[in-house]
């Protein structure tokens, strides 16, 4: 593939599943440095900060830096930041989500934010839901991470930000804006901080209603990687109900690094 100016790369799928590494992962991104091409680790999860994600890869022998990392999390701060700097926010979600709102300017409020931004959150109660809700109905604009409504864990899948999303969307009425795969803020912000622009950056990624359907929305190009979610068999139906095709599919991760010819 020619005139690469950066990849976007998943994780979950992608890189590892859960805890394992996929295997030439770690050699996949030895060769992108030895090479010097851009990159991003690009990740709808919104409850790790970027430290936590790269300790997470590095822990499974991919190298790996917080400055490195991208995620939904971050989008969601700079979202808000570019909007409205250093509006009043109201936070449901993990230490992701809160040291993002922090660093971009935002002031964090207990009562009548401008806005409620609500990513994964393991401690959500009845009591959230009704005071998101509630401030929702009286005009605070509603900003989700990710619309993921599961997400794996060690116990199984487990509600994921997007099914608690749900839930607010239903009792205050209001549809939040999405930021995270497969919209298209999360990809726009990844390569704003490349540095390029989105028709010069590659996705790479092993959903195609996530990774694949958000890098066609940003006007990048996609490799799909047949690592994770999807698969040869299932390809066809994911292309007929997202309708968007990858540019390149790649049956693995040693076959990527000859299709970017690192």
């Amino acid at each position: 593939m020619k005139d690469v100016g950066g990849l976007l790369i998943d994780l979950d799928g992608t890189l590892y599943h859960g805890g394992r590494m996929i295997h030439g992962a770690d050699l996949l991104i030895a060769a992108l440095r030895r090479a010097e091409l851009p990159f991003l680790f690009v990740t709808n999860n919104s409850s790790r900060t970027p430290a936590g994600v790269a300790a997470h890869l590095r822990g499974m022998g991919i190298e790996a830096k917080a400055e490195e990392v991208c995620t939904s999390s971050m989008a969601a701060a700079r979202y808000i930041a570019e909007e409205s700097p250093g509006a009043t926010v109201a936070i449901l979600g993990e230490e992701g989500l809160i040291q993002a709102c922090s660093e971009a300017g935002l002031t964090l409020v207990s009562e009548a934010p401008q806005y409620v931004v609500q990513g994964i959150d393991r401690s959500f109660t009845y009591e959230s839901l009704a005071r998101a809700s509630r401030w929702i109905r009286e005009g605070a604009k509603f900003v989700l991470t990710n619309p993921d409504l599961m997400l794996p864990s060690d116990n199984g899948v487990m509600p994921g930000a997007g099914t608690l999303g749900a839930s607010i969307e239903a009792a205050s009425g209001v549809a939040p804006v999405v930021i995270g795969k497969p919209e298209s803020h999360l990809i726009t912000y990844a390569t704003a901080l490349l540095g390029i622009k989105p028709d010069a950056a590659v996705v790479v990624g092993d959903n195609m209603r996530t990774d694949i359907s958000a890098g066609a929305r940003a006007g990048c190009r996609t490799i799909l990687v047949l690592t994770g979610l999807t698969t040869q068999d299932n390809l066809a139906q994911y292309q007929s109900v997202t309708g968007v095709a990858p540019d390149e599919i790649c049956a693995d991760l040693a076959e990527l690094m000859g299709t970017l010819g690192v």
